[in-house]
């Protein structure tokens, strides 16, 4: 891995209607251009990501996106996208022009603080004329962190990326600067962890995938260490051990193998599990894992990747979660799959969603999508939770987590009954 992955980056959406110089915008922060610009209203039909460092916020992704008020024939489908970037936005940048306000802003402060995203205004293309003070200080009482700018005016870029930087980092989340512990809070100081990591035909030639890259990295940052093991030589290597480790965690593929080679006193999860709770929200997960013991024949289920891949022939979320449901529930269920960011509308329509880890996407996208599916009124776990169930393991894994176990006890009586 060359950089830092676009799901560990701040996701910046830039909003605002066409023509108002949005991708000159993003040009101008970057210092290159990114995005095609035109005078021609229209131009960005889609949007447009741009990767880049801003010192000393760190990694950030730019999501230019198509203007608000869009009339085109494709704009239903490049709005229904933009709309989407609310998903994944941890600050959002509205682009005006001077002495112009109207509706589609409006909008995009209420779809901001609908998901409490903070916002930064930029009033472009001062070069054609300074707005009206009135005009300025109507924004500040909406958005209190306003720039003025002209994106095409090399000799006041400085300036302006200065004062911006100084209002991003005003609004930047918390968790961007502390992140959640993904597995250092499970171990003391000088602790150790065992990975278990199968080599298989979905393992990136020459490197780990990115939750077990994540894994070792968290447990090196909280002064721990991490052994590294396949799953046939992880009984050998714990044999080896002159004490036993403080977790061990393993793919979820083998979890059945790890929990029998694994001593009852020694805690034991997922990677699929770690990100349950690193991304979402591990007793909501819990509590959509104990429906699966109430499953039926016939009932539908919704499996959604968060990537989208590759599938290969014996895919963990096209083919063996569903196998694994179909042999514990007895019969056949109806299973839909959804990749990448096509996470559907109709959610009312599941009776379960199993979701990936999330590795590839942000907590809020990830936080978001476990949001719709409970306003559906439909839970949702995840796949190291539904393949722990199928397996008859879902306790021992759950048992670093006791929230969350208590939530799968109650949520399994609940289903009984």
């Amino acid at each position: 891995m060359i950089k830092t992955p676009k799901s560990l980056r701040l996701q910046i959406g830039i909003f605002g209607r066409t023509n108002v110089g949005k991708s000159s915008f993003l040009n101008m922060i970057a210092g290159q251009d990114v995005a095609i610009t035109s005078p021609v209203a229209g131009t960005t039909t889609d949007v447009v990501e741009k990767s880049m460092e801003i010192l000393p916020v760190g990694p950030v992704v730019f999501l230019d996106t198509a203007g608000l008020d869009d009339k085109s024939e494709l704009a239903p489908a490049r709005l229904n996208k933009t709309n989407k970037i609310f998903d994944r936005s941890d600050v959002a940048v509205l682009v005006v022009e001077p002495g112009i306000w109207t509706d589609y802003e409006d909008a995009v402060l209420s779809e901001a603080e609908k998901h409490k995203i903070p916002v930064i205004a930029a009033i472009n293309k001062i070069d054609l004329g300074m707005p009206a003070a009135a005009f300025v200080n109507n924004i500040i009482k909406k958005i209190n962190r306003v720039i003025l700018c002209s994106s095409v005016n090399g000799k006041d870029r400085d300036k302006s990326i200065s004062e911006f930087k100084k209002y991003l980092l005003e609004a930047c989340p918390e968790d961007f600067f502390n992140p959640p512990a993904l597995i250092g809070d499970l171990l003391p100081a000088g602790g150790l962890a065992v990975l278990i990591v199968p080599i298989d035909l979905q393992a990136p030639k020459g490197r780990l995938i990115l939750p077990q890259v994540q894994t070792i990295r968290d447990a090196l940052d909280n002064d721990s260490s991490a052994l590294v093991v396949k799953e046939r030589e992880y009984s050998s290597a714990l044999a080896k051990l002159k004490s036993p480790p403080d977790i061990v965690v393993c793919d979820s593929q083998v979890v059945l193998k790890m929990v029998a080679d694994t001593p009852p006193s020694v805690k034991c999860t997922t990677f699929s599990i770690l990100f349950a709770r690193y991304k979402g929200d591990l007793v909501e997960a819990a509590k959509g894992a104990a429906v699966i013991g109430s499953l039926q024949p016939g009932d539908k289920v919704l499996i959604a990747e968060a990537c989208s891949h590759h599938a290969i022939e014996d895919d963990i979320g096209r083919v063996k979660i569903p196998r694994w449901l179909r042999q514990y529930v007895g019969g056949d269920l109806t299973i839909d799959i959804s990749s990448g960011r096509d996470y559907p509308d109709n959610l009312k329509e599941y009776k379960l969603v199993i979701h990936c880890g999330g590795c590839m996407i942000t907590r809020r996208e990830m936080l978001s999508r476990v949001g719709k599916a409970k306003e559906a009124g439909v839970p949702i776990t995840n796949y190291g939770l539904a393949i722990s169930v199928s397996q008859g393991v879902i306790k021992r894994v759950l048992s670093p987590f006791p929230a969350a176990l208590d939530a799968f006890e109650r949520g399994s009586k609940k289903e009984k009954r």
